[in-house]
């Protein structure tokens, strides 16, 4: 009776419809995809891609067949997908900055750590390497099931018995449906240490295990700068992850200067990529201390960054670097495996590694019981053959003689079939004393290996030694004298973060500063003096505003008649060969005023502001730093007034001088001038009628000292100035006979 027929329209809620048939999906993506077994490390791609390249005879010592080939043979037997992404597999199971220890050898353009692509499959070639031989070692010896292929044509392995710890080895990533995997590569010498201590000791505490094992392995080198707590939690959960930093050193390029050489990169991280990331914080001026990047690199990583200053510290331009770019990442730990039973989870260090060894546990006593049957078989043989040689005219006359001597030959000589089968079979040349004598020899091996078998399929101890002398020979062939396992990563600790003093960005070199009566800026080298400023040239309408001297290092303040500062950069000012640039190109300037004061910040500085209506305080220079274009109101004037006197307090004054329009001079203890960062300040001289004309502090003992009018370049000094002497607030006197007449100070 036939199966019904399956309706053509199926009625079923769409959302059970999409669960199931989703979650079937999901199901192939984790199992037959995304995650790799925990035994052999290896992705169902992966592991068909070399059962096919071992099909095809492409063992390290066989010669190299094209890339296309094997990959026509993996979609064609055993893998029904994309010849692309059998051959991008392929590609990365071949690259030596990919994995750690490559199963694939290729021959042609296999791409490169630049980012490039392998060329087409049709130009490269390729075979396997002794790990990946390792990995297949004893497949053929009953130790791992098989399953049909795809059409159930062949038969393919469902894992490989591994000989090599492949999944730590070489690690692995994958993103599947709601979950992913993420493991580091890891030294296989070191495995090797770790596995035969957890053979010995099974519950070794972690940090024993981490003595042997003290973290990733990465192809492409570098300096994991993780601390070892947290290395230890991520390996004790299974999820975590490893800051990795580039390898560098100093290079000295003569007449003091140096440059920071990189040699070896995080892995991952394209190097094409990484040097266009530090072009772009060198174009947007986000590490100020950077000059330059170039890329000199060959077989060898070589990526030279030239500093903006001899002065820079090495230390701390790296640190900003490894903060701003690809030159440290974050590689991810997440153990999620296949499991023995085909279950993804997370696994610690301590169970991914066990679950290895219990597979190669398995593989040792299914090897040695696959052996046992051999050996059985060829036993038998002879004990046939050796019976044979103890008769051999009665077994001549029976093949002679005897229609059917298979069975006369069994009757004879109690012989089984395949004993009888096997004699029938021999040749003649086999018939005489030497081989008889070579059989028992034979048989005398083959009865000491089986013994020893027995008790090994009988011993877990014995197998345990057994193990660890496998993992002994593992260590040898990748041990760290070997080009291949010596180890590429080494483990540092990360500086912290040190801002890089300006100093060290900018030479420092004395510079005189230039402001003119339209708002235009610029620096001459040197300090000069500008007494005669005929030699200055300005655009037309334009005139000589203001001038001092600073240096390249320093910070310029502008004030503007609002009360609000302003903040440029000295090393940053146009030079002094043509008309400079206007102000208001570097910061919001207010349009059509001119500044009250500017001059260079200095550590330390105090600064006197005075409004017209006579209100001021002191304020720290710190105050008065502005850190964007919009400036920082620091005095706020009253309606009607505003910021009219700004002047830098000198060293040692300890009173203030103040005049105003009515040409009354008061004299006051600086003391008594309030100490703010901003505001309106208190009253310092009163007015009936006008407001403030010029402010000034002074060394009492230096008296009061101004200009001789007329050009003469004389100074003159009222000594005592007890009769200008009062509080804050008062009214003052009239200035001393001399005084000049604009009623300003110098």
């Amino acid at each position: 009776m036939s199966d019904p027929p399956v309706p053509a329209v199926l009625d079923a809620p769409l959302d059970a419809a999409l669960a199931e048939r989703y979650l079937v999906y999901a199901l192939s993506t984790i199992t037959a995809r995304s995650l790799p077994d925990v035994r052999d490390g290896l992705k169902p791609v992966q592991r068909r891609l070399l059962w096919a390249m071992r099909a095809l005879r492409l063992a390290p010592d066989q010669a190299f067949k094209k890339c296309a080939r094997v990959v026509g043979d993996v979609i064609g037997r055993y893998h029904p997908h994309g010849d692309q992404s059998v051959y991008d597999a392929l590609v990365r199971l071949a690259q030596g900055f990919a994995l750690r220890y490559p199963l694939v050898e290729g021959q042609g353009n296999f791409g490169n750590v630049d980012g490039d692509g392998a060329a087409a499959m049709r130009y490269t070639e390729a075979r396997l390497t002794r790990a990946a031989m390792l990995l297949m070692e004893d497949v053929d010896a009953a130790t791992v099931p098989f399953r049909p292929t795809y059409n159930g044509e062949e038969e393919e392995p469902e894992l490989f018995p591994a000989a090599f710890p492949n999944l730590l080895a070489n690690g692995a990533q994958g993103i599947a449906v709601g979950m992913a995997t993420a493991i580091p590569p890891h030294n296989v010498a070191e495995l090797a240490a770790a596995a035969t201590l957890l053979l010995d000791r099974p519950e070794a505490p972690l940090a024993e295990l981490l003595a042997r094992l003290p973290g990733p392995d990465f192809p492409t080198g570098g300096v994991i700068v993780e601390p070892p707590a947290a290395i230890a939690e991520a390996y004790a959960a299974g999820r975590g992850g490893f800051r990795l930093r580039a390898r560098w050193h100093v290079e000295e390029q003569g007449r003091g200067t140096w440059a920071a050489v990189v040699t070896e990169i995080p892995y991952g991280v394209q190097k094409g990529k990484l040097i266009e990331e530090l072009a772009q914080l060198i174009a947007e001026k986000k590490v100020a201390a950077l000059e330059d990047v170039r890329d000199e690199s060959d077989a060898e990583i070589r990526i030279v960054l030239e500093p903006k200053s001899r002065n820079v510290e090495p230390a701390a331009l790296m640190e900003s670097l490894f903060r701003l770019s690809a030159l440290e990442v974050r590689v991810p730990l997440n153990l999620n495996v296949l499991g023995p039973d085909r279950t993804p989870r997370v696994l610690g260090l301590r169970e991914a590694i066990t679950a290895w060894l219990d597979h190669r546990r398995d593989v040792l006593v299914k090897r040695s019981r696959h052996r046992l049957a051999a050996i059985a078989e060829r036993l038998e043989l002879l004990e046939g053959f050796l019976a044979v040689y103890l008769n051999l005219d009665e077994v001549i006359r029976i093949i002679r003689e005897e229609e059917e001597p298979k069975p006369a030959l069994m009757v004879r000589f109690a012989l089984t079939d395949r004993q009888a089968e096997a004699v029938l079979n021999m040749r003649l040349r086999a018939l005489r004393r030497l081989e008889e004598m070579e059989i028992g020899r034979e048989r005398d091996r083959l009865l000491a290996e089986r013994e020893g078998l027995e008790a090994l399929v009988a011993s877990p101890s014995a197998q345990t030694k057994a193990l660890k002398a496998e993992l002994a020979a593992l260590a040898r062939e990748y041990g760290p004298e070997t080009p291949l396992g010596r180890r590429r990563t080494g483990f540092g600790e990360a500086g912290e973060a040190v801002a890089i003093p300006k100093e060290a960005l900018v030479a420092r070199e004395p510079v005189t500063v230039i402001l003119s009566a339209k708002g235009w800026v610029r620096s001459l080298r040197g300090h000069a003096d500008l007494g005669d400023s005929s030699a200055l040239r300005f655009k037309e309408g334009d005139s000589l505003h203001l001038w001092f001297h600073a240096e390249t290092v320093d910070r310029i303040l502008l004030l503007a008649p609002s009360g609000r500062a302003f903040t440029l950069e000295a090393h940053a000012l146009p030079g002094g060969r043509g008309f400079g640039e206007p102000v208001s190109l570097m910061v919001d300037w207010p349009a059509g005023e001119q500044p009250v004061a500017a001059g260079p910040v200095r550590e330390g500085a105090r600064w006197l502001l005075v409004a017209s209506d006579g209100r001021g305080f002191v304020a720290p220079a710190s105050a008065l730093v502005a850190e964007t274009r919009k400036g920082r109101q620091v005095m706020t004037p009253r309606a009607g007034a505003r910021l009219l006197v700004a002047r830098e307090v000198g060293p040692g004054h300890d009173h203030l001088a103040i005049v105003g329009e009515n040409r009354k001079l008061l004299v006051m203890p600086l003391a008594e001038v309030p100490e703010q960062e901003k505001g309106q300040g208190v009253t310092l001289q009163k007015y009936r009628d006008g407001g403030v004309c010029d402010a000034i502090t002074l060394r009492l003992a230096d008296g009061l000292s101004w200009p001789m009018g007329g050009g003469s370049g004389r100074i003159r000094t009222e000594s005592d100035l007890g009769p200008w002497l009062g509080a804050r607030a008062g009214a003052g006197r009239m200035a001393p006979t001399g005084f000049p007449k604009d009623n300003r100070f110098r």
